[in-house]
């Protein structure tokens, strides 16, 4: 029901989308609702300390906009074709990413919730033929939901695997001698109790996730950071970084440290496209 639902609603022009972001679940979310309103304030007073209570309000506003935008945008493309979506996420400096992950046979790219996230799984379409990409998620509480999200990220032709099962999966995709790049999001916070990199991070010193670099280690595979910035509503820019294209030659969390660095330089050039909804600095220490 709710997928054919989302199939309907998907066929309506964008900007009829737009127009419900716009007077719907804008008013609805930020003003009648107050999802998690003062989480994204506590958010923002951590890191951007420096700006005046008016300022951090308009990112806010701004970011609630972004985010309703989000949401109708990840119904669109449910039935978006692919030659709209090229037009919509551009990736760039991909033919070096295509050299690099064919001659190591694989490579990570670590994302984080920024601009619409759920389209950069377009980014099948940019690799070479004989590259996979695979998408690492969570599976969600709701059943519904978790096929619904699945049935979204699959529209692009990558492969979604559970988290529990990726490294299995990735030792079997490199015994059949296919090239996989995997996709990651890292900016999720993490239990103290479990992390062992901590790292600078917004003024913080902040747990991370190490997956990305402990993938990278194993299977010895370039590391990337998917840096994303919104051009014009409804069109996103990603351009990929190389954290490191020798994982094995590293320091333990190396690659961890470029993640956040590169994530916090990204969150500074347009903050409102971050999912600050996150408590992403429940467990943190004053830098």
């Amino acid at each position: 029901m709710l997928q054919s639902l989302i199939s309907i609603l998907s066929r309506l022009p964008i900007r009829v989308l737009y127009w419900v972001a716009d007077w719907m679940l804008y008013p609805l979310i930020y003003y009648v609702v107050r999802y998690r309103r003062k989480v994204v304030d506590k958010n923002l007073l951590i890191a951007f300390p420096q700006h005046t209570a008016t300022e951090r309000k308009r990112i806010a506003r701004d970011f609630y906009h972004q985010f309703c935008n989000t949401i109708v945008e990840i119904i669109y493309g449910y039935h978006c074709s692919d030659e709209e979506m090229r037009e919509r996420v551009v990736f760039e400096n991909t033919e070096e990413v295509n050299q690099l992950v064919e001659q190591a046979g694989g490579g990570i790219f670590m994302l984080a919730h920024m601009g619409n996230w759920e389209w950069m799984a377009s980014i099948q379409q940019w690799l070479n033929s004989g590259i996979t990409e695979v998408n690492v998620y969570r599976t969600l509480k709701s059943q519904r939901m978790d096929q619904l999200m699945l049935a979204i990220r699959a529209k692009r032709g990558g492969v979604c695997i559970e988290k529990r099962r990726i490294l299995r999966e990735m030792v079997r995709y490199r015994a059949e001698k296919k090239t996989i790049t995997v996709g990651l999001l890292s900016d999720q916070k993490t239990r103290p109790e479990v992390t062992k990199t901590w790292v600078p991070f917004m003024g913080q010193t902040v747990g991370f996730l190490e997956g990305g670099e402990v993938l990278g280690k194993k299977f010895n595979y370039p590391v990337f950071y998917a840096h994303i910035t919104r051009t014009r509503r409804g069109y996103y820019r990603c351009v990929f970084h190389i954290l490191s294209d020798s994982p094995t030659q590293t320091q333990d969390g190396e690659i961890t440290a470029a993640y956040a660095r590169s994530l916090e330089a990204n969150i500074y050039e347009q903050p409102a496209l971050w999912l600050w909804t996150h408590n992403r600095f429940k467990y943190c220490k004053k830098e």
